[in-house]
Parts: structure tokens; sequence; C-alpha cells
């Protein structure tokens, strides 16, 4: 098995990159690879508050520092991705190398199809090392134009460093005459627009579920388009019919959590 790293990165802040990495992680999932999100925003990690998971014995800030091998800090939620949250302790920036997570992710090689990396926002070395860290980077911005310029920045350092590019993943589309439309955003990024997700309130739902929207909403428009992008990643036809058989497990689990939280 080859594992391929992808890292979520955008310059910006509330462009979307956590919640892509979770859910285009499920939708990889969805399609049957094996997948590892992965959280790489050291100084403010959100990947286990996301999926209920905000504190646990081993994080990534551990393997960061030596004390733990990656393994330790891989846990299996009940979507069945893998994930290798931070620590949310004030305490747990202190000593870290973020160069050190491109050495530690070699020992994932093998283990997993697919590593999906949360990166920091901005350009700083929590960033760069997720950057550098990765096989290929998804672009991930918003239709607006502060959101776009902090992405061609991102191109920018990425083309510098020699890091493959997916394309452009643009996310919140409201559909709205305010959307700086698609033709203008791979104008002005000089990559492809490989994938659209509209703001949708399932979003939020599933946020209170902690589950990806893939698994806790498949239907939603946001869900689909996810699907979508994982489909075009992997380079095979999207039918929606063809794995809807495989969500019955992941909708006994959301039953049950939907009773808990009731």
């Amino acid at each position: 098995m080859n594992t391929k790293i992808i890292t979520c990165i955008s310059g910006k802040g509330g462009a979307g990159k956590t919640t892509t990495t979770i859910n285009l992680g499920a939708a990889l999932n969805y399609f049957g690879k094996d997948t590892t999100i992965i959280d790489a925003n050291l100084t403010t990690p959100n990947i286990g508050i996301f999926l209920g998971v905000p504190s646990v014995p081993v994080t990534i800030h551990n393997v960061l520092r030596g004390k733990k091998h990656i393994s330790e800090a891989t846990y299996l939620h009940p979507s069945s991705l893998k994930v290798i949250p931070g620590s949310l302790s004030p305490s747990s920036i202190i000593n870290i190398d973020p160069l050190k997570l491109e050495r530690n992710l070699l020992d994932i090689e093998g283990l997993t199809d697919y590593a999906i990396i949360d990166a920091a926002a901005g350009l700083g070395k929590e960033a760069l090392a997720a950057l550098r860290a990765a096989d290929e980077l998804l672009i991930v911005t918003n239709p607006e134009l502060p959101a776009l310029t902090d992405a061609l920045k991102t191109i920018k350092m990425a083309e510098k460093m020699k890091k493959p590019i997916l394309g452009v993943l643009v996310t919140r589309v409201r559909k709205d005459a305010l959307d700086i439309p698609q033709k203008e955003v791979e104008e002005m990024l000089e990559y492809p627009v490989i994938g659209y997700i509209p703001e949708d309130n399932k979003m939020r739902e599933a946020l209170a579920l902690k589950m990806p929207v893939v698994y806790a909403f498949p239907k939603s428009q946001a869900a689909i388009n996810y699907k979508k992008l994982a489909a075009k990643i992997l380079n095979i036809s999207y039918n929606e019919k063809a794995y809807i058989g495989e969500l019955s497990f992941f909708g006994n689990i959301l039953k049950k959590l939907r009773l808990k939280n009731g």
C-alpha cells in the first residue's frame, strides 16, 4: 500500500480547511479507502473538537516531541476514519518543532491509503511544515477577494517549494451576485476549481453530531459535493446510488447519537 499525503491549505483562517480535511477524508473512506486525518494546526487544533474527541491521552504534539510513536496518537472514529488529533493544552506548543511532522509521517507510509492534513492558517512555520510534508496540495478558499488573495500567496509558496497542486476547492458558496465567479477564480489563481461546497446548514447539524456531513447527511448538497471531489481525486466516476448500501452501518450509529443528543 502506497500512502498519498494531501494537505488542505489556504493561507487564511476560516476558509474551511478543517471541515474539508474531515469530509474529504470521510468521502475517500466512503469509496473504500483507508484514510487518516491529521491535525497539523498545532497552535489551535480543532479536528478533535469537530469529531467529539477534544481530549485524548496521546496527540500529534506528543509525537512531535519524540515522546510517542505516531501510531499511538491514531484513533478510530465511529465513522471509521482514523484520526490523529492535537492537544488543546496551551502548554502543548512549548518546545514543539513543526518541521518534525514530515519525518514522523514516514512512519505511517503503507499503513493507510490516504493521509489528509489540516494545515494551520497563514504561512508561518506550522503551515509550511504541513505544506512540506505533502505529496499534493488542495487549495481551500472562499469566493471572496481577501480569501483568494491569501490563497494566491499560498500557491506561490507551493510553486517555490515545487509542491504539486491538485486544484482549488471553493467553500461556503452562496451562488449569489457577491460570489466571485469560477472563471475569475481560475484566472486569478491560475489553477482549476475542482470542487464547490455550498453554504449548507447540514454542516452545522453534522458538527453538533460530531460526525462528518458525508455520513451524517449523505444526501445533503455539501456531502454530495465532497463525494464528487473525492471521486475526482480517485479518478473514478461518481454515482450516488452505487454506494448507498455502505451507509447502513453509519446510519445505525447516527440513530444512536441522535437519541443520545436528543
